[in-house]
């Protein structure tokens, strides 16, 4: 077991399933206590608080319970996150709502209560997307609000320094039920695959970039986006 987080109090949201749960069980491994946030409470080796980021009254609730759990908190892993793909054209102000309430307005929401908690030394990680580099046809909203996770992150970052340090990760296409591959047509699958690695990335992979932005060697980094996603995107 690596103990390079041991003694740290952590809070991921989004941690039910996909990326988020992947990196709770890494920080786990890596010696960190940590608490989940998520809609659904699945049985997980760690505890889970009730909340919909589209609520501020849940998130608040859920925030002081889960800090009350850990005593206190040390590092905040955003990684809630819904993407509903639409034509321009038939994008409704529904949709537009759903994204910003859950992946911009959810995301700062969270990141004010933890605000309460942490202290000199902590961290936040925000995931992000490849896409908000890249852009993507039928999904300029989800594209939109990763984008601006990646603005939100640096204007943190110089807001929030010295004492807590914020960057973000950039995952490429990923086998979660977010990315939904084998329900996609052929077309859509190759769409996903057409970057230099040709292969679908596995959480455990970005849940290890999260660690280590989490960790002692990432002392000196804040406000950057580091992308894992198979040099879809190389910036």
């Amino acid at each position: 077991m690596n103990l390079e987080l041991s003694g740290k109090r952590v809070l991921v949201t989004g941690a039910a399933s996909g990326i988020g749960r992947a990196s709770a069980q890494a920080l786990l491994a890596a010696g960190a206590t940590v608490v989940g946030l998520d809609r659904i409470v699945p049985d997980l080796p760690f505890a889970i608080e009730q909340a919909d980021l589209r609520e501020e009254e849940e998130i608040v609730a859920a925030m002081a319970h889960a800090a009350e759990r850990l005593g206190g908190l040390d590092i905040l892993i955003n990684a809630a996150g819904i993407m509903r793909e639409a034509p321009l054209a038939e994008v409704s102000a529904a949709d537009i709502d759903l994204h910003l309430s859950v992946n911009l307005r959810g995301l700062i929401l969270v990141t004010r209560e933890a605000l309460k908690w942490l202290g000199s030394g902590g961290r936040i990680v925000n995931l992000s997307s490849e896409l908000a580099t890249l852009g993507r046809q039928n999904a300029s909203v989800y594209v939109a609000t990763k984008a601006a996770v990646i603005g939100l992150t640096r204007s943190w970052a110089r807001e929030l320094a010295p004492g807590i340090l914020v960057n973000a990760v950039a995952p490429g296409p990923t086998d979660t039920p977010l990315l939904g591959f084998d329900t996609m047509t052929p077309e859509q699958q190759a769409l996903e695959l057409a970057h230099p690695l040709a292969r679908l990335g596995r959480p455990e992979e970005i849940a290890a970039a999260v660690v280590f932005l989490c960790g002692p060697g990432a002392g000196f980094i804040t406000g950057h986006c580091l992308s894992v996603n198979g040099g879809a995107a190389m910036t």
